[in-house]
């Protein structure tokens, strides 16, 4: 059995369909994305954003970063281990009054073939979408590959969570022990 279909239905439905796939919204964000939660709980318990592959680049991530933990933890879903030896030193700071914690050190990048050329960048709430540290409403994180440092703190109020001074890093961003 054959069935004919004139030329002009079929660049209607054609067209329909790609009109459809181009304009169809995706649904609406009800939870935290697996992969994109992130946390920090102590000196032993704590992620990094990361890029999905292995040399990425940190700015070019910013929107599909992923987390990497030092270890399996449950309140960050689906996250990776981070490489071994990536970390080199952790200074763990918890700030009771103004509700944050934070961790700032070095890196070796090689763990994790970022490059010597890149400066880094920002991850925050807003960017990789879907991000999170859990417990927290706002977080701050910076990778500096060239630098090879880190920091990353997590608060309950924005203002402890500054994403403004970027530019000058994490020395500027977030005041800690880089040694």
């Amino acid at each position: 059995m054959k069935f004919a279909i004139s030329s002009s239905i079929a660049i209607f439905v054609l067209q329909f369909l790609a009109s459809t796939q181009l304009t169809e919204a995706a649904p609406p964000h009800s939870g935290p994305v697996t992969g994109r939660t992130i946390a920090l709980r102590s000196p032993n318990e704590y992620c990094l954003f990361l890029p999905p592959m292995f040399g990425g680049g940190i700015s070019e991530s910013e929107s599909s970063a992923v987390a990497f933990c030092n270890r399996p933890l449950t309140s960050a879903p689906d996250a990776r281990t981070l490489p071994r030896g990536f970390i080199k030193s952790l200074h763990f700071v918890q700030n009771d009054r103004k509700k944050y914690v934070q961790i700032t050190g070095r890196i070796d990048r090689s763990k994790y073939g970022l490059s010597r050329h890149d400066s880094g960048g920002l991850y925050d709430e807003h960017a990789p979408e879907g991000a999170r540290c859990a417990g927290y409403k706002h977080f701050v994180e910076m990778v500096e590959p060239d630098t090879q440092v880190y920091c990353l703190r997590c608060c309950q109020n924005e203002a402890d969570c500054p994403v403004e001074g970027s530019m000058g890093g994490c020395r500027s961003m977030v005041r800690g022990d880089y040694s």
